[in-house]
């Protein structure tokens, strides 16, 4: 594997999965009610049969410890990890995780009756290969970023911030969404998934096409005659117009449907 080719895991679908969503980026937080409520709609209304959710489900995660906190932000938090549970019990529910919420572990997984997945993994759907990434590790003219993700990930790195108290880790994560919003508020220019590392990607996986989030630019990139990458769109349900797509895979007559519907559609049309 060249150094931009991570191992990839692979899972196969049941033969009795037929519709299949993928959503990113929600950045749920109890400071944007709309988007909260719009994901709640979807997910007590979705009849799909699997539901896949590719990073930043929240804006920040600072430990599973916070589902049993006593501050002012731990309702909330627990109270999505009951969302997703009450989902998983109709659907099967993954998460794989984002830039934001990489912290997430074994203990929220279990709170929301849900598989954490692997980033990036080959979804083995309808007789194709689907190669399923957040997409922040595809973004390599992103040099600093990348810097600071290798690090974060670190065991140690988690260790030393996990040992932290509650109330510092959350002062430390308002820090750094402060940080980027005063980024994003500059009109700084962020980096895109890198096509070649893209398409090295997916030739690695054996697979025609890649769907990922992250970027917040939903759309369809040709990388060959062959192989195609499709962004997830963020969820901003306050915007005008608002955001809150599933990209859907529906399987019928031996061939795979691929879908964009928006939220308050998709629940009605399984």
């Amino acid at each position: 594997m060249t150094p931009t080719t991570p191992r990839i895991a692979e899972l196969t679908a049941p033969a009795a999965w037929r519709v299949v969503d993928f959503i990113s980026d929600l950045h749920l937080q109890a400071s944007e009610p709309a988007t909260v409520q719009a994901w709640e709609h979807y997910m007590a209304h979705t009849r799909a049969d699997a539901l896949f959710i590719l990073g930043d489900l929240f804006e920040v995660w600072v430990g599973d410890d916070v589902l049993t906190a006593n501050d002012a932000d731990a309702p909330f938090e627990a109270h999505c990890a009951h969302i997703l549970r009450t989902t998983a019990q109709r659907c099967a529910v993954f998460l794989m995780h984002g830039n934001r919420d990489f912290l997430l572990d074994a203990a929220f997984a279990q709170a929301g009756g849900l598989q954490l997945l692997a980033d990036p993994t080959v979804l083995d759907f309808g007789a194709q290969r689907w190669l399923l990434s957040h997409g922040d590790a595809l973004c390599l003219d992103d040099t600093d970023y990348l810097q600071f993700r290798t690090q974060v990930r670190s065991p140690e790195w988690q260790a030393t911030f996990l040992a932290k108290p509650l109330a510092e880790r959350r002062a430390i994560a308002r820090g750094l969404r402060a940080q980027s919003e005063a980024r994003k508020q500059s009109g700084a220019v962020y980096a895109d998934v890198d096509a070649a590392a893209a398409h090295d990607w997916l030739l690695a996986a054996n697979a025609r096409e890649l769907i990922h989030g992250h970027t917040h630019k939903p759309a369809d990139h040709a990388l060959s005659q062959t192989l195609q990458r499709r962004v997830l769109s963020d969820w901003d349900a306050a915007a005008t117009p608002p955001r809150a797509e599933v990209l859907r895979l529906r399987l019928g007559g031996g061939a795979v449907q691929i879908q964009r519907l928006a939220a308050s559609l998709a629940v009605l049309d399984n």
